[in-house]
């Protein structure tokens, strides 16, 4: 079966499956030119395995739309762009609400204590703007996204002809009937968040007695209901010693993938920029992502690998907008550049665009800068 992430009459590229593995291919008149050109691209899928396989169509990553599909073309038409210089913000995070059940003490969002949130109508204006920009990913996040009232009327707005929709979730209040509901909106990924697979430790990071237990049910009714499930990390230096154990959690439970983000002093973390993965902690993921390559399992999203050769997304196929209206280059950035209430999506990402910091590639996290923190946010790190 060849499931083809690209079709023109001159050139074409397409995934088979090798023994569970990805295998790219190209044939067409102009293929022996064009490949060297989109070699880049073309190595995040080839060797890797993918979330799920289906007779119809290749779900590589929960975080990417089916192969093939529309969301899909949109999404290489963009890659293409980029190429050339042209970005578009490839993924949306719409932070709907600030409730939330949980005190996590990594969390991005500050701390207003005004409960705000995004009206519906201002949500579906946000969603068709961003579509129209040419967006493939609409990630609808809190707070607790499950605690805004009519999630499913949201979800369902986001044209599944043009883009997917994910939520990211402590798993408060999914229940099986939550779940169903879910997925008859159209939503395709639930990503539910574990900062250790021991649950009383998990509960500590979320500040909330009882989280752990509630993630869990979260993913076995996801998964019941016909949903993509992504187990979603932030490896800090309290839990880069549980790869295996989160591991073996997501082959025990059937997820499709787990995604490992570093830890970002963002957020309640800002002050703690000395307490970040250190060169030994990047061993050992490294020696894990090679470890569970090949291994029968969930699909092993490292994000800190996949920067090496995307770059950094914030400001660049990244934006995320706050309860508040306010959009920023990703949600760890503390700086406004518009308010969605005031000014179009489309003027905010062209004025991220011309600031000199995201109109260039970068493979580090701007927050792990120590030069961006101090001269271009003014934050001065490891001083009383």
């Amino acid at each position: 079966m060849k499931y083809y992430l690209y079709k023109s009459p001159f050139f074409k590229v397409y995934a088979e499956m090798d023994d569970g593995i990805v295998r790219i291919g190209t044939r067409g008149l102009v293929s022996s030119f064009v490949k060297p050109m989109l070699k880049d691209m073309l190595d995040i899928f080839d060797g890797a395995k993918p979330a799920k396989v289906g007779t119809q169509e290749l779900i590589f990553s929960t975080w990417m739309p089916p192969i093939p599909g529309t969301p899909f073309d949109r999404l290489v038409s963009s890659q293409v762009g980029s190429v050339r210089g042209k970005m578009i913000p490839e993924q949306v995070t719409i932070s709907i609400t600030e409730e939330c059940p949980n005190e996590c003490v990594h969390c991005a969002l500050p701390d207003t204590n005004n409960k705000e949130y995004l009206s519906p109508g201002m949500v579906k204006d946000v969603i068709d703007q961003a579509l129209k920009m040419g967006t493939t990913l609409i990630i609808f996040d809190g707070g607790e996204p499950l605690l805004y009232g009519g999630l499913e009327d949201l979800i369902s707005h986001v044209d599944r002809s043009r883009a997917i929709s994910t939520i990211f979730t402590s798993g408060t209040g999914l229940t099986e009937e939550k779940a169903l509901s879910l997925k008859e909106a159209g939503l395709y990924t639930v990503n539910v968040s574990l900062d250790s697979a021991d649950h009383e430790k998990h509960d500590v990071m979320r500040g909330r007695k009882g989280v752990y237990n509630d993630a869990i049910l979260a993913i076995k009714n996801s998964i019941n209901a016909g949903l993509l499930v992504n187990i979603y990390v932030v490896l800090s230096p309290q839990n880069i010693d549980e790869l295996d154990d989160f591991y073996n959690l997501g082959r025990e439970l059937g997820v499709h993938e787990i995604s490992f983000y570093e830890i970002v002093p963002a957020g309640r973390w800002i002050n703690k920029l000395d307490n970040i993965l250190s060169s030994s902690d990047h061993g050992k993921l490294e020696d894990f992502v090679e470890r569970t390559r090949n291994s029968e399992g969930p699909r092993i999203f490292s994000i800190p690998h996949a920067m090496r050769s995307t770059g950094c997304f914030a400001g660049r196929k990244w934006v995320h907008i706050s309860p508040q209206g306010d959009v920023f280059p990703c949600a760890c950035i503390p700086r406004s550049f518009g308010n969605i209430h005031e000014h179009t999506l489309s003027k905010i990402w062209k004025k991220i665009g011309k600031d000199e910091v995201f109109s260039r590639k970068t493979t580090m996290c701007h927050m792990r800068n120590p030069d961006f923190r101090k001269n271009y946010l003014g934050l001065v790190d490891n001083e009383k």
